[in-house]
């Protein structure tokens, strides 16, 4: 029975839960490809517009090896409706963003590590084990002479490491453990922003349940209501709430953060050979930062909820929802009744009337006349002629980026070493004006580093005039693949 139970509980899971659904689909490749490289990189939220035309330009190139019949725009519509993207509004602009579910995140997680799968025993993953193990089981030990023990111990091997160095006695981590280190470092590190869109999600769980149990409440059930007029944030003080309040707190510390920064400049900025990559180095960089934007955005969440709950009851909406609900219970339990009497193709004498636009006055009707759809040009037969390869060439500079010419000039002066885009720019002159500079811009942070310097860039303006203007030092490291 324990067997029966247990495939029908996960045949449940199958049939339900939307990572799996991911996994499964007919196009799985192409959605996780698609989805990883336009959310689940450095930009995990875009904005619909701006998410459908890069699909659009990337199925073009698709299509010559798959069949994908439709649109961006339709495939993002289903993917929404798949549980795999979550449409929200913008807080900046009245428009609204894409970005992905954590089911997705599950399922693109899935996919990296049947690709690149992990080792599954390291020295550093058991050394974490073993220092987790010894830890839980000192701070849970009631006999304090054990603790002390076990403290003055630790306090020992500190106190030799201590000595080794004094004496010159000891040498840094070797390249193959360094690696191995950091990777497990990665791995961990990586799986932050899927931790972050599972509490976001959680948070919305528990907001509809919190307004479910509004609806719900009765007069022995007051302690909700009594609660948001006490202007208490209910969502905060869920296990959700109060585990991210936590870690907030641990991110947003000053002391701690500036620590914390300090040692990922000192190991991003440390020759350590072939061990850290740029791609290693530069999320690094940016690690800390991430952390406090997702926080910030989580708590702007949290502040969104409460407000609204408190509005919700304030405004007294809730007793017409109510009111409402109690209706509807009502009329199902009455059909549920007449069901055993009633067909349900028999006449009740009942007419409902439909629902329309009400009109203001006369004035509001537009007469119909056939004439303002009558064409009256006739149509004009043009023959194909021969296109100009040279038009075409200067048709297609004048509206996009020739990123082919841009690649070409970083990679020649590659060859004396590393170069910012504003010493390229004082050698090479921009042939698109500023969208060189900006094709060299994107190039370099996807490709390159981007340091907190500041440099400055110039190029000529279409009246042969000279701009200028200061940007983040933005440096290409290694040669651009063609």
């Amino acid at each position: 029975m324990a067997t029966v139970a247990t495939a029908l509980r996960l045949r449940r899971l199958v049939d339900g839960d939307a990572a799996l659904a991911m996994l499964r689909a007919e196009h799985a490749p192409i959605i996780v490809a698609l989805l990883s490289e336009h959310l689940g990189g450095d930009v995990r939220r875009r904005g619909v517009d701006e998410l459908t035309d890069l699909i659009d330009a990337d199925l073009d190139a698709l299509r010559a090896h798959f069949e994908l019949p439709q649109t961006g725009k339709a495939y993002c519509a289903a993917w929404r409706s798949a549980g795999w993207l979550i449409r929200r509004p913008a807080q900046e602009s009245r428009s609204e963003t894409f970005e992905l579910s954590p089911e997705a995140f599950r399922a693109i997680r899935t996919f990296e590590q049947l690709e690149q799968p992990r080792a599954t025993a390291t020295e550093s993953r058991l050394m974490t084990i073993r220092e987790q193990v010894h830890r839980l089981a000192l701070e849970t030990d009631p006999d304090g002479a054990r603790r002390r023990e076990a403290l003055e111990r630790e306090r020992a091997a500190i106190d030799l490491q201590i000595e080794a160095i004094r004496t010159g006695r000891f040498e840094p981590l070797d390249e193959q453990r360094t690696r191995e280190r950091l990777a497990e470092l990665m791995r961990l590190a990586e799986d932050v922003p899927f931790d972050f869109q599972r509490v976001r999600a959680r948070f919305d769980q528990l907001n509809q349940e919190l307004m479910a149990s509004i609806l719900e409440a009765g007069e022995s059930q007051r302690s909700v209501l009594d609660d948001i007029f006490r202007g208490v944030d209910l969502i905060e003080q869920t296990d959700e709430g109060l585990s991210f309040a936590a870690f907030s707190a641990l991110v947003l510390d000053v002391e701690r953060s500036a620590e914390f920064e300090d040692d990922i400049a000192r190991l991003v900025d440390r020759d350590l050979g072939t061990a850290m990559s740029t791609a290693q180095r530069r999320f690094l960089r940016t690690f800390l930062r991430r952390l406090k934007e997702h926080s910030h955005e989580i708590h702007g969440v949290l502040g969104e909820f409460a407000r609204g709950l408190r509005r919700y009851v304030q405004s007294q909406d809730f007793q017409q929802d109510r009111a409402l609900q109690r209706s509807i219970r009502t009329a199902l339990a009455t059909a549920m009744q007449s069901a055993h009497h009633v067909k349900p193709y028999r006449e009740t004498g009942m007419a409902l009337p439909l629902t329309s636009v009400e009109l203001s006055s006369l004035g509001a009707l537009t007469l119909h006349d056939p004439s303002d759809f009558t064409v009256d040009e006739r149509l004009v037969t043009h023959a194909p002629g021969e296109a100009d390869l040279a038009q075409l060439r200067a048709l297609a500079r004048d509206t996009e980026i020739d990123f082919a010419e841009l690649t070409e000039q970083v990679n020649e002066r590659l060859a004396t070493g590393p170069i910012s885009v504003g010493a390229l720019l004082t050698d090479w002159r921009a042939t698109q004006g500023v969208a060189s500079v900006v094709g060299l811009l994107s190039l370099a942070a996807r490709h390159g580093e981007i340091t907190e310097e500041l440099e400055s860039v110039s190029w000529p303006g279409p009246d042969g005039a000279v701009r200028r203007a200061s940007v983040r030092t933005h440096v290409f490291v290694e040669r651009l693949p063609a």
